[in-house]
């Protein structure tokens, strides 16, 4: 598995779910398959089938999160560049229409993992976050919309 970038506060969500799961979820699970079964013939019972399917969702993703934290790779906030956007970095952009500039937006540029629209987190794998990585408090920055077009931000703060 190639490395996951996270914060610190992403590595600890991560670490709290596995745990949540394997501590609370697993042993739940454990017991609708124990009185599933003795609804008797296992052939026909469906809510030992949907037990079993869960204690299979529930393993998969405690294997996912075991390979996650097992790959993490912390970005150290505190030595972020305030000059140049990177992974990490929470940023002020503006998108641009035409010469217009609409009302300016706040990101932050996290791994794939932590991405979160709802919560203005952007993955650095997302088009705009490989525009914006690299770049620096007054540029104007371009990504390829999914129709084909143009679309132009320019940063307006790297905090």
């Amino acid at each position: 598995m190639k490395e996951v970038f996270l914060t610190s506060d992403g590595l600890k969500e991560l670490e709290a779910r596995h745990e949540y799961l394997v501590v609370v979820k697993r042993k739940e699970v454990a017991e609708r398959i124990k009185v599933a079964r003795e609804f008797g013939d296992l052939s026909e019972n469906a809510e030992y089938d949907a037990a079993k399917e869960e204690q299979s969702f529930v393993e998969s993703e405690i294997k996912e999160l075991e390979e996650k934290i097992q790959n993490a790779v912390i970005i150290n906030e505190d030595n972020l560049s305030k000059h140049e956007v990177s992974l990490g970095s929470t940023i002020v952009v503006a998108f641009l229409d035409g010469d217009e500039e609409d009302e300016p937006e706040t990101y932050q540029i996290v791994g794939t993992t932590e991405a979160d629209a709802a919560q203005n987190r952007i993955s650095n794998e997302s088009p705009l976050g490989q525009a914006l990585i690299g770049g620096k408090a007054g540029d104007v920055v371009e990504m390829t919309a999914p129709n084909g077009g143009t679309i132009r931000y320019k940063i307006k703060e790297i905090k």
